[in-house]
C-alpha cells in the first residue's frame, strides 16, 4: 500500500506528486521498475481487472457497509446517504486507483513471481 515495486520494495511504481503534471501521471504507473528491471505493464488491458474488480469493488463494497450502517444507527433519510455515501464515492474512487493497480501486481507478482528458479526474469519487456 506504499506504492512501491513487489520486487524489490523500494522504488515507486508511480511518479512522486510533486511530479505528477497529468491526468495519466497519476493514473499509470512507470514501465517498471529501474532497480530490479521489474515490469508493471505487462501487456495492453493488464489492469483492467483492477479497475473494474478492485477500484470499483472497494468503493462499491464500502459504500453499501456504509449506507447500511447509515440506516441502522442513524436511521437516515435517503438524501442523506446520498450525501454522505454517493457523492464522495467518484473522489474515492480517483484516489484509490494508484492502490488499487499497486494491489493488483502485487496480488499478481504472489500468484506468478517474476523470476524463475535458476535467478533470471522470465519477461522481458
Amino acid at each position: 500500500m506504499r506504492l512501491r515495486c513487489p520486487e524489490c520494495g523500494v522504488t515507486r511504481m508511480f511518479k512522486p506528486i510533486r511530479q505528477t503534471r497529468s491526468l495519466d501521471d497519476w493514473f499509470w504507473p512507470l514501465d517498471g521498475c529501474p532497480r530490479c528491471g521489474y515490469a508493471y505493464k505487462r501487456e495492453p488491458g493488464y489492469f483492467m481487472l483492477a479497475i473494474c474488480a478492485l477500484n470499483y469493488g472497494v468503493i462499491t463494497g464500502s459504500a453499501i457497509i456504509v449506507s447500511f450502517a447509515l440506516d441502522i444507527i442513524w436511521s437516515a433519510s435517503m438524501w442523506a446517504q446520498v450525501a454522505f455515501v454517493f457523492v464522495p464515492m467518484p473522489f474515492l474512487s480517483f484516489l484509490f486507483a494508484r492502490h488499487a493497480k499497486v494491489l493488483f501486481v502485487a496480488i499478481d507478482h504472489y500468484f506468478e513471481p517474476a523470476h524463475s528458479e535458476n535467478g533470471t526474469t522470465d519477461f522481458a519487456d
